[in-house]
């Protein structure tokens, strides 16, 4: 592999994230743990984690709000529930021109993906996550708005501890994002930083498929609250 990429593939981070997190649960106390994926790219990480830490796997169902005209560079995440969970850099969203009824719009159209996504994923009930050690993983952090929105929506379900676990991610927003949780675990956080999928050999599209195949072979134990 070219020394220019940290990871081959996304299942190799999950692998190498998950030795890290096996160290940070020997040393503290962190009951029941369940892992929490951000679709589609960090279920492959995820899942690797799942398995080696023993844990249930879900995710977190969050869409990227984009800007006009180049919906790759967000400005903004949002994450279903009662209600939808929202965050925005205001002063980006100005600098590109998203006013509030491109915003609306936007909103209305990733709640509408995030609802074909759930009847595409789900292999059967969420994962409890109240009382339990809730790890957010990812396959990677950029802006840090949609795993920001993944964040806070999850705080409102009840986790004893929340743990951010990505393979890479810029200093900025590691720091933006630590006061939302009990810990944070990164494995390089290269600068200057230009895109998540740069550290990769192998950073292909995660298809659904892949995605529903994952969590169908990782569920066993995932609707089981803790006591």
């Amino acid at each position: 592999m070219n020394a220019h990429y940290l990871f081959a593939n996304r299942a190799a981070a999950g692998r190498a994230l998950a030795q890290a997190l096996e160290q940070v649960l020997a040393e503290t106390d962190l009951a029941d743990p369940v892992v929490l994926a951000l679709p589609r790219g960090g279920v492959p990480v995820g899942f690797e984690v799942a398995q080696a830490l023993g844990a249930p796997l879900d995710i977190i169902m969050v869409r990227k709000i984009g800007a006009p005209g180049h919906k790759e560079y967000g400005i903004g995440a949002i994450v279903d529930g009662a209600p939808p969970q929202i965050v925005l850099d205001h002063a980006i969203a100005r600098t590109v021109g998203a006013t509030d009824a491109y915003i609306e719009r936007e909103v209305a159209s990733e709640l509408a993906e995030i609802e074909r996504r759930r009847a595409a994923y789900r292999t059967g009930p969420p994962c409890q996550v109240k009382g339990r050690t809730a790890i957010v993983v990812d396959d990677g952090i950029a802006t840090g708005n949609t795993v920001e929105a993944a964040l806070r929506a999850l705080a409102k379900s009840g986790p004893a501890k929340i743990i951010l676990a990505v393979p890479v991610a810029p200093h900025g927003a590691l720091a933006r994002l630590r006061p939302l949780c009990d810990a944070v675990v990164c494995l390089a956080t290269p600068e200057p930083f230009y895109a998540v999928g740069a550290h990769y050999a192998d950073f292909g599209q995660t298809s659904d498929e892949e995605v529903v195949d994952l969590l169908a072979r990782a569920r066993p134990g995932c609707s089981q609250p803790s006591d």
